[in-house]
């Protein structure tokens, strides 16, 4: 399985990395992406790392799932028509899409939640255009997976995994890493 993980400048640290290292450690084949100008993106906590690719590089590869990180840069994953064009099109060949904090709110803007269970950062609610907020930490309602802030993000880094890999690849990296 292969999925690709969005960065902006402001996204928050713990929402990308937690999640990334449970994917790798579940051996899903994870493209760290940049929709920056470089390849180095800088968290809302002021930790810089290093994509893999940017985002120019992949538009032809085919990925299983897209995943964005939440936090303050949340807006600029808005503010770019060809990464929306290219999570549209990704969506609407039936494909999984996850977001975890504020970045819900993308996928709410994008007309994705419409009847469907989610959630996301508290206050960001109304952003979410259409959705039936849920109560757990983490929702998934089909293709669709949202969570609700950085103390889900070994939760949501478990959906996510369960999504790609099924439940015996995340039973044996829960336990790898003394989940309960």
């Amino acid at each position: 399985m292969k999925a690709a993980m969005f960065f902006v400048n402001g996204f928050e640290e713990t929402e990308a990395v937690t999640p990334a290292d449970i994917l790798r450690r579940g051996n899903v084949e994870l493209t760290l992406v940049s929709l920056m100008d470089d390849l180095y993106v800088t968290g809302s906590h002021g930790i810089t790392l290093k994509t893999d690719k940017l985002f120019l590089d992949i538009k032809s590869q085919n990925f299983d799932m897209l995943i964005l990180p939440g936090g303050p840069g949340t807006q600029l994953y808005k503010e770019r028509p060809r990464f929306l064009e290219y999570l549209s099109a990704h969506y609407k060949e039936g494909k999984k899409i996850a977001a975890i904090c504020a970045a819900p709110s993308v996928f709410g803007m994008l007309g994705f939640l419409e009847g469907r269970l989610a959630v996301c950062y508290a206050g960001y609610e109304p952003e979410l255009k259409g959705a039936v907020i849920g109560e757990n930490p983490v929702e998934t309602d089909g293709s669709v997976i949202t969570s609700r802030s950085a103390a889900t993000a070994l939760a949501f880094g478990f959906a996510l995994l369960e999504a790609l890999a099924g439940d015996a690849a995340a039973g044996k990296v829960k336990s790898e890493v003394l989940f309960k």
